[in-house]
């Protein structure tokens, strides 16, 4: 039918049916054959769709994604500065996790000290 059309449409392309609509919702689409718009879907964008910025310049959303091989320079400058005041031993424990060994209890004490050290409060 063409109901069973729509269920399997909107449960491959955007991970719902309509089990996860109320009765009433069910009964909505169904009266005004309102299935291809479908309250609950997620909408998809073209990443060719012109995005106008606060400055009035017109970009295509496909031009503001991150590209995950830029190098971010001011990052790496500050990860440089950061590192030249970060403990040495917290690098060497950093190191030894990195390629696999085992922790002493004592780098571990150490580790779990920073951590708490170092923890942002969530509430005050």
């Amino acid at each position: 039918t063409v109901a069973d059309y729509w269920f399997s449409h909107y449960s491959h392309n955007s991970g719902l049916d309509c089990k996860h609509c109320s009765k009433a919702q069910r009964q909505k689409c169904k009266e005004n054959y309102l299935y291809t718009e479908c309250p609950k879907a997620i909408k998809l964008e073209s990443l060719d769709k012109p995005i106008i910025d606060s400055e009035g310049h017109t970009t295509e959303l496909g031009e503001l994604i991150a590209d995950d091989k830029a190098l971010d320079l001011e990052a790496w400058v500050d990860a440089r500065t950061f590192l030249l005041g970060f403990p040495q031993r917290l690098l060497a424990i950093a190191h030894k996790l990195e390629n696999g060994d085992v922790l002493t209890p004592y780098d571990r004490l150490y580790l779990c000290r920073f951590r708490k050290r170092e923890q942002k409060a969530l509430f005050q």
